[in-house]
């Protein structure tokens, strides 16, 4: 009989941490992460521990099954059995070795360091293998980078797969390991600590506290694991798993490891491949609480593309005005700026926010993700990396715009040879009546040196959409010739009559009409996405119905749709484009059809 494979779908992301149903999707039984169990170990609920594990090796190759433990597949009238061969796996130091004997199977696939550096049929394109086994994990674990660079090639090679790393897994790194792509996990360090009478934690193993009547029995270890499965899932659910993985890494130098490595990894890498985010709302907090948020691949993505990529509107290309952050989101609506607003007397002044960790925000970028909303501790001093990165992104930011002067109102010292540099706090606080009349006295002054413009507010608008355009989208060429409607902070974007777009600060991005798509497409700077020939597209776009896709994909962009060559409408990402076209379940909600 044909094995059957998994029914899952994809309840939340974050990431390459995913929460998934298994089986039906109107009354799923289980969800991962999950646990896989032993025959050793006590029969769990499903909905922590819908599999089955055992091993056979009293033959070559040994034999790996795994059942289901309730029904999982389609159409849900039976348990299922899937079974595969273990090859013959060499030790990691052997890579460049080939023994030509690979693992086979079908729905659950044992893979290893040199399977995947050798053997050819992983590249099969209808290989949907639903468990993967990544079977020497133990010792990739114990070599630096090697399991966070084999789960992210497996990972991205099968993104509908549940991966199982064997051996590793704990309650103390249950939400590490999802973070880099895990979706199952083993008892095995839990037997292990049982064995010797500890108690493994979510927080690391410890000795039991017999005052309490503490015990490390198994049913203890359990109680820890269901703990732990739970934060992770409703972690991923509400979007704050980093925030989960950040606590959860000081358990261990190994975790601590694992997390810098995995983070400088995906710093690397395009946002469409590292799963970040374009848009995600006002309401949503990024919480930048540890020092290991500065090394998110989110914080240094705006690090990057704020210093090497974006420009200023074009009629604030002269003076830069360097601010002060506020702990209000956006800072436009803090007290503190509201009183330097009253000292700006001009808008052809380009204003920049100095903050930690994201160091640098542009005014016409404070509502986007994630500059409007950040939440980090402020103790009112700065430390020598937070000076570092910003020093380092000024000087980078004002040499590539070639700024003529440099108005500092920040409080932090700055010294670069190749523009002028004025202070106007002078040791005094960023709000006091001295400092804000020297910043309104410099404002006025570059204004008249300059021969600065004196913009109508529409234009000064369409401006820093324009600007912020160019760093959402790398274009403003759909903005040409558009005037802007609206009272502040929601605009209306027009041309010749017809509304191209509405600007929402609340939700952090533009909202493009159906007349604006044609326009998007000419500017050839918005993904794509590539129908089924001949399919008739009524709902969202789904692996079923996509057959490639093209240019950048993080979640929420907008993506352009085609089919047989013709712009057929829109879409909004929901997957980022590491899951594009094979992932499982939604990856893009349908917006538009022409």
């Amino acid at each position: 009989m044909d094995e059957r494979p998994l029914a899952r779908s994809v309840v939340a992301r974050h990431r390459f941490g995913r929460l998934f149903s298994l089986g039906d999707r109107n009354s799923p039984d289980a969800w991962s992460p999950a646990l896989i169990l032993s025959s050793e170990d006590e029969k769990l609920p499903y909905s922590i521990a819908p599999f089955e594990f055992s091993r056979d090796s009293t033959s070559l190759p040994a034999k790996l099954t795994i059942k289901t433990r309730t029904n999982l597949t389609l159409p849900f009238d039976s348990l299922d059995t899937w079974v595969a061969t273990e090859g013959l796996v060499l030790p990691p130091s052997l890579v460049e070795s080939n023994s030509g004997e690979f693992a086979t199977g079908k729905e659950i696939l044992p893979v290893s360091w040199q399977s995947l550096h050798h053997d050819l049929s992983l590249n099969d394109e209808s290989l949907v293998p639903s468990i993967i086994i990544l079977t020497d994990a133990p010792q990739l674990a114990n070599q630096k980078g090697l399991l966070s660079e084999a789960i992210y090639i497996i990972r991205t090679r099968f993104p509908s797969s549940l991966i199982w790393t064997p051996g590793i897994g704990g309650p103390d790194n249950c939400a590490i390991l999802t973070w880099m792509g895990v979706d199952l996990f083993d008892l095995a360090r839990s037997r292990h600590a049982c064995s010797l009478g500890v108690l493994l934690t979510g927080n690391g193993p410890r000795e039991i506290e017999e005052s309490i009547d503490e015990d490390s029995s198994m049913s203890s270890q359990i109680k820890c694991w269901k703990d732990s499965l739970a934060a992770t899932r409703s972690a991923i659910r509400s979007g704050t798993l980093r925030e989960l993985v950040e606590k959860q890494a000081i358990s261990s130098p190994r975790s601590v490891e694992r997390l810098r490595i995995h983070d400088s990894k995906m710093s690397r890498l395009d946002g469409s491949d590292s799963g970040l985010s374009r848009v995600k709302g006002q309401f949503h907090e990024l919480r930048c609480h540890s020092y290991s948020s500065r090394d998110d691949p989110l914080i240094q993505d705006w690090r990057k593309r704020v210093a090497q990529e974006h420009t200023p509107p074009i009629h604030q290309s002269k003076v830069l005005l360097l601010l002060p952050c506020s702990a209000t989101k956006p800072y436009r609506l803090s007290s503190s700026h509201k009183r330097f607003s009253r000292s700006i007397t001009s808008n052809a002044i380009h204003e920049v926010m100095v903050t930690a960790p994201l160091g640098l925000v542009p005014r016409e970028l404070e509502d986007i993700w994630p500059a409007g909303n950040y939440d980090i501790p402020v103790t009112g001093d700065w430390d020598s990396d937070e000076l570092i990165v910003i020093r380092t992104m000024l000087s980078e930011y004002i040499s590539r715009n070639n700024y003529a002067r440099v108005i500092n109102h920040s409080g932090i010292e700055i010294d670069l040879q190749s523009v002028e540099i004025i202070d106007t706090r002078k040791g005094l606080t960023a709000g006091s009546p001295e400092a804000l009349d020297n910043l309104k006295q410099i404002v006025e002054k570059s204004v008249e040196e300059f021969n600065l413009p004196d913009i109508r507010e529409s234009k000064h608008r369409l401006g820093k959409l324009s600007a912020l355009s160019r760093f959402q989208h790398g274009t403003d060429k759909w903005l040409q010739g558009t005037g802007i409607q609206g009272r502040p902070p929601i605009f209306t974007i027009r041309k010749e009559g017809n509304q191209l777009a509405l600007w929402n600060p609340r939700l952090g991005r533009f909202s493009f009409t159906k007349a604006c798509l044609p326009l998007l497409a000419e500017s050839g700077k918005f993904p794509e996405a590539h129908l089924v020939s001949g399919f008739n597209w009524r709902g969202d776009l789904f692996s079923s119905n996509v057959v490639k896709f093209m240019g950048s994909i993080r979640i929420g962009d907008e993506v352009l749709v085609y089919q047989d060559g013709n712009l057929v409408g829109s879409a909004r990402a929901e997957a980022a484009g590491w899951e594009w076209p094979d992932g499982p379940s939604r990856l893009a909600r349908a917006q538009h059809r022409l």
